[in-house]
């Protein structure tokens, strides 16, 4: 596989979003500015600019016209994809870390970190049909984790939030009343801060992954753990492939500690796994870095990975990969 390199960012890659036909990827990083790219050639369309922060996170709606980005600014920002107008901001008292819209893209959860004496919370905010009505309040607002809330997704039907995040316990709350319905056991749970959660194409389960040097997944109505995936380093993205059984691991070591070692050791590689089987099939090496952001494109057919080298590097799997025979 040849990939494409595409340089547009300055600092360090923290996330990366195909839109649901898998034309265009979306890419956030430290920069202050989320990037739009074309997703088979890679070449970048524009950027989104407003933020005065590293931007975490970021989520496209079903219909590719609006565009959500949480920051370290404070804010949340809801744009026009086409335009990279800005139509709102939703501003909080500390960092705003994870975004999600919700199936039919009325309403986001938004988590924002501990700051000061704030604890962190998860923010369920509507979204407007019109950006003219957009309004700043939140519907609900759930508090009770400690320490920072990395990722929250919604579940099955807009019922429920799944949230994870530093203190390891996956959470599932009501997203109507706000009430904690199921937390992941802590001993076969992670031991580490949850880094990253992605959901399954068809929303049955999702996979976790975490500084604990492993990746788990889970059934997302009753947080049962299906299977875990373990490996040499702490994992920072995580993704799964919506054609075959696969699942990609990304991360590498702390950035403090990448000095001490060897870049040719290749440590920096996405490591595929098989779903079912646990083990480990192959991996793509390239970034001189750690891995922090991983997407695959809807179509199955490539994936793209995000490093703390700034690049963003898309693959077009060769049609041997889709003959893996194990």
């Amino acid at each position: 596989m040849r990939p494409i390199l595409m340089k547009g960012h300055e600092r360090p890659l923290t996330f990366l979003k195909y839109n649901r036909e898998g034309d265009l990827l979306f890419s956030c990083a430290k920069d202050h500015t989320p990037t739009v790219w074309f997703a088979d050639n890679g070449e970048r369309l524009g950027t989104y600019r407003g933020h005065n922060g590293a931007v975490w996170c970021c989520d496209v709606s079903r219909d590719s016209m609006r565009l959500i980005t949480g920051s370290a600014d404070q804010t949340a920002k809801l744009w026009d994809v086409q335009t990279g107008t800005q139509l709102y901001s939703f501003n909080f008292d500390s960092p705003a870390r994870a975004v999600d819209l919700s199936v039919g893209d009325k309403l986001a959860v938004i988590t924002t970190d501990p700051f000061m004496e704030l604890p962190s919370a998860i923010h369920v905010k509507r979204i407007a049909r019109d950006p003219s009505d957009q309004t700043g309040e939140s519907v609900l607002i759930l508090k009770g984790p400690q320490g920072r809330i990395n990722r929250a997704v919604w579940g099955p039907l807009n019922r429920t939030i799944i949230s994870a995040g530093e203190d390891a316990v996956i959470r599932i709350w009501d997203s109507e009343t706000g009430k904690l319905l199921k937390e992941s056991d802590r001993e076969i749970g992670h031991k580490k801060t949850i880094t990253s959660l992605v959901k399954s194409s068809d929303g049955s389960h999702f996979i976790t992954g975490s500084l604990d040097k492993s990746a788990k997944l889970w059934d997302i109505r009753t947080l049962t753990l299906i299977k875990t995936y373990v490996t040499e380093r702490p994992v920072n993205a995580v993704t799964m492939s919506p054609l075959l059984d696969h699942v990609v691991l990304g991360g590498g070591q702390d950035a403090s500690a990448v000095t001490t070692t060897d870049h040719r050791a290749g440590k920096f590689e996405a490591k595929f796994y098989d779903k079912i089987l646990q083990e480990e099939i192959g991996g793509v090496k390239g970034h001189f870095g750690p891995i922090n952001a991983l997407a695959f494109n809807p179509d199955g057919k490539s994936f793209s990975s995000g490093g703390e080298d700034g690049y963003v590097r898309l693959h077009h799997f060769d049609p041997d990969y889709f003959n893996i025979k194990i």
